[in-house]
């Protein structure tokens, strides 16, 4: 599975992104799909996963409310819609794919995007 994340930019505070990740090969279904952010200086950091179907979804604390995660697997992408954004959300996302483990653990995700930038200005 290759992904490819997109969607970021430079918002002010407030304003929302919605970031994409498209994946490549047939077995998108098969993968729980992540969202992970990192700062400078800072671990890589769980945001938000959804389940096969999309019908269970898992949310940091520091975003619960302000972001949703949702997929479309009849188009292999995967999206992490933020709103409220605020200057601590400001680090590069990554989307990546969980066979199986834990969702928080990012040493259990088999593969990864590139990243994308937020940066949010205050």
């Amino acid at each position: 599975v290759q992904l490819q994340a997109s969607g970021g930019g430079l918002v002010q505070a407030g304003d929302s992104l919605n970031l994409s990740c498209a994946a490549s090969g047939r077995t998108f279904s098969s993968y729980f799909m992540g969202w992970f952010r990192q700062s400078p200086g800072k671990e890589r950091e769980f945001v938000a996963t959804i389940s096969w179907s999309g019908e269970s979804t898992y949310y940091a604390d520091s975003v619960k409310g302000r972001f949703t995660i949702s997929r479309d697997n009849g188009k292999n992408t995967v999206y992490l819609q933020m709103n409220s954004l605020r200057p601590e959300d400001t680090a590069v996302y990554y989307c990546a794919a969980l066979r199986s483990g834990s969702y928080r653990l990012p040493g259990d995700y088999e593969y990864w995007g590139q990243g994308t930038q937020v940066t949010v200005s205050s």
